[in-house]
Parts: structure tokens; C-alpha cells; sequence
């Protein structure tokens, strides 16, 4: 869902800890932003299971990083963590001109591929040209737990105007007009978007219970089949990529470069990041900054 005017505000909720952002009126950085800490436990992301284990303490939270930032404004974009969405990409030759039945044939292409019932949850989807047909980018939450989330925003003071999980958010901080890896890296998973002249071609999010104590080699392994994927479907090399959820992303460096070639660079840059209010993360902000500069 989505409002008249997109937000100025985008709050992301993860595991261990509340992250804020807003951006600047010129729509080109994340001029000041703010993090509040998690005890944990408080927030455990899963695709069925409750989600929010301590909602008090996540809404103080919430109210409190936002309310530093936000000035006037109360509508916000909710970014969620990727273990609580599945995202997955669908193709179709054709698809009906109406939305509704456009919908039904969506839930009824994802209804085996589910660990809950398509019917109780809400889906959101954005479709691109693909070779002969369409290609979907399906977004599918149990209404349950995204309204739980909401709640969370609502009962802290503000509006969440749209709902994006984490990665897919991320990639709004990124260019990609040549053939791009993205890797992102959270408490529980590593998801893997590779992207070219700004369409979305593959998506997959791998649990990760190493979280981001993760390897270099470890992460490389996990990315590789991939790239290879990629290579033999589109015929083209991987030019550039970028990471975040890694305190030090030049560790994965090496044997991510080692693997395509390609130079490795941080998805949050300096320049697309103002002041922190308080102690602020770098690259932990790919969800919010991506939010709110796509």
C-alpha cells in the first residue's frame, strides 16, 4: 500500500535493534538518522511465528528514534525484516487487464510454494518486461504478522504509508545500470539480489545462522551458485557489487572478487548518509537508505 506522496521517513524494524532515517528535501541523502538498541529476544523474524515477542519494548523504540528525526512529519516506511517476508519472482506469458483477477492467478501460482496459506496473507507484487512475457516481483507476508508490524508504527505515533522487507528496500540505494550483485547480510539470513539496466532478474534470501560472523569464503559460497545461475541464463558477466549488513565488507572482498572479477564496494556510501543522531551504523543502513533515495 502506498500514499499520495511517498514519506520523508522510513523506520526498519530488525532482530537486535530500530533503525531511522529522513530524507533530505532535495530527495538525495539520508540527512540525519538515529538507531535504538533491542534487547534479545525481542524481535525473533519468521515467516509463521509471532514476530514480536517484546511489543512494548519495540514500540518505546520505535517512538523513540523516530520522534528524534521526524520534525512534523508522522507517515513513515516500514521496513521489515526478510525472514518475515517470502519474496520470490514469478513469469508469466500474460496476465488480466484486471487487477483483482490479475491477483488470483498471482496467489494461485504461489500457493505451493508457501509454508502458510496464501489466503490469509497479503500480497503485493511489481511487474517488468521479461522475454516473451511478464516477470513478477511478489512480495507475501501472513496478514498476522504484518499487522503486527503496523501496529507497532500506529501505536507509536505514526502512519506506516508503505511496507517494504528489508532487501528489497535496499536496493533503492543502489545503481545498476550494468549487470550488479547485491549481498545483504542480517541476524538471520543472506539475501542475494542481481540486478541489470535496473531490472530485477534473480532474488533469493538463504537462512543464515551465522548471521554476521559470516565469512568472506562462507558468504562467497553461498552467492556462487548464483552467479552461476546468472552467467549461464543471461550470457553476461557480473560488473560490480556491493554489500551490506557486514561490519567490514572489505573482508568478503576478496573472495567475492576472486569469483566474478568484479570490484566490491560498500551498498551505503558516505555521500548517501547525513548525521547520525547518536551512534549510527553505516552498514546496517542499506534498508532505510535505500527506502527513501529509490
Amino acid at each position: 500500500m502506498a500514499l499520495s506522496s511517498k514519506p520523508k521517513l522510513a523506520c526498519e524494524i530488525a532482530a537486535d535493534r530500530v533503525l531511522a532515517g529522513r530524507v533530505s528535501d532535495k530527495g538525495d541523502m539520508v540527512e540525519v538518522c538515529a538507531t535504538r538498541e533491542l534487547a534479545p529476544g525481542s524481535v525473533i523474524p519468521d515467516l509463521t511465528e509471532t514476530n514480536l515477542r517484546q511489543k512494548d519494548a519495540v514500540i518505546h523504540a520505535v517512538r523513540d528514534a523516530l520522534n528524534s528525526i521526524s520534525g512534523r512529519s508522522r507517515d513513515v516506511i516500514a521496513v521489515l525484516p526478510d525472514a518475515a517476508v517470502r519474496v520470490t519472482m514469478l513469469d508469466f506469458d500474460v496476465l488480466p487487464g484486471n487487477r483483482a483477477e490479475a491477483e488470483g492467478v498471482v496467489r494461485f501460482r504461489l500457493k505451493k510454494s508457501l509454508p502458510f496459506d496464501v489466503e490469509k496473507a497479503k500480497v503485493s507484487y511489481h511487474t517488468q518486461a521479461a522475454p516473451g512475457g511478464l516477470r513478477l516481483v511478489a512480495a507475501v507476508a501472513l496478514n498476522s504478522i504484518l499487522e503486527d508490524y503496523e501496529a507497532v508504527f500506529s501505536e507509536a505515533g505514526f502512519t506506516p504509508g508503505v511496507v517494504l522487507p528489508s532487501m528489497l528496500a535496499a536496493l533503492g540505494a543502489a545503481s545498476a545500470g550494468t549487470p550488479t550483485l547485491i549481498v545483504k547480510v542480517d541476524a538471520r539470513t543472506t539475501s542475494i539480489a542481481i540486478l541489470d539496466k535496473q531490472q530485477l532478474l534473480q532474488f533469493r534470501t538463504l537462512e543464515n545462522p551465522r548471521g554476521v560472523a559470516i565469512s568472506g569464503e562462507q558468504l562467497a559460497d553461498e552467492v556462487y551458485p548464483s552467479v552461476v545461475f546468472f552467467q549461464d541464463t543471461y550470457s553476461l558477466n557480473i560488473e560490480q557489487i556491493f554489500v551490506a549488513g557486514l561490519p567490514d565488507s572489505a573482508g568478503a572482498a576478496p573472495a567475492l572478487q576472486a569469483q566474478t572479477g568484479a570490484q566490491v564496494k560498500e551498498l551505503v556510501s558516505s555521500s548517501q548518509l547525513g548525521q547520525g543522531n547518536g551512534p549510527v551504523l553505516k552498514w546496517r543502513m542499506a534498508g532505510v537508505v535505500g527506502a527513501l533515495l529509490s
